[in-house]
């Protein structure tokens, strides 16, 4: 990774869940819980049905909330409401991820598939509450998921980014296809790396890739 190549960034956009956090607090084993048991009571489907659905929505729609909207036509508030209402004990601050996020030149936002309220809290329980210029959910995007590029278009034009000047975090691979086209620098942050010509960089250290950028 060179400096150079995010020098004309003025736009950092970053994913919330496994990015923000690391995949060990297991916070989407939580979720997935909560997920599922909303299937089963909203389909009236056995446990293993309601997961083979969760899965199918999550490949073909990008979440199992698109899925449930576009087959089913399932309001998308009692379910952000209800997978959202998690624990969030295994979380802890991080001094050093506020400091590396807060010395970026620019602009700073959050663009999460989950709900802003939810980003809120993940946001303040990591010690990162305040230092984003904006917090965007799934809401902010008439409910439409990453990896559509009508969710980005939605988001960015409301946020006046200029997709040429940002660079894009995140750590579901899919999710930096689109941002790739649009002409971001895409960084994937994630245990281990995908090669796909849509990945510009790929860290498993979020903040000491972003210290490496100040120096």
């Amino acid at each position: 990774m060179h400096a150079a190549h995010f020098s004309h960034i003025t736009s950092w956009v970053f994913d919330l869940d496994n990015t923000l956090y690391p995949p060990s607090a297991r916070l989407f084993d939580q979720i997935e819980v909560r997920m599922t048991d909303f299937v089963m009571q909203t389909l009236a489907v056995t446990r293993l049905e309601a997961n083979h659905l969760r899965d199918h929505y999550w490949r073909r729609y990008g979440t199992t909330l698109a899925g449930l909207m576009h087959e089913h036509g399932v309001a998308p508030e009692p379910y952000l409401t209800k997978v959202h209402d998690i624990s969030l004990d295994h979380l802890a601050p991080d001094p050093g991820l506020r400091a590396a996020i807060t010395a970026l030149p620019g602009r700073r936002i959050v663009y999460t598939n989950g709900c802003a309220p939810y980003a809120e809290r993940v946001l303040a329980a990591r010690g990162l509450g305040g230092i984003f210029d904006a917090v965007y959910g799934v809401e902010h995007a008439g409910f439409r998921p990453k990896p559509e590029r009508t969710a980005f278009d939605t988001i960015f034009a409301r946020d006046g980014i200029r997709p040429t000047a940002a660079a894009m975090f995140e750590d579901d691979a899919r999710n930096l296809a689109a941002p790739h086209a649009m002409g971001m620098r895409t960084v994937h942050v994630a245990p281990l790396a995908e090669q796909s010509e849509h990945i510009h960089h790929h860290t498993d250290d979020l903040t000491g890739f972003l210290v490496a950028l100040s120096r």
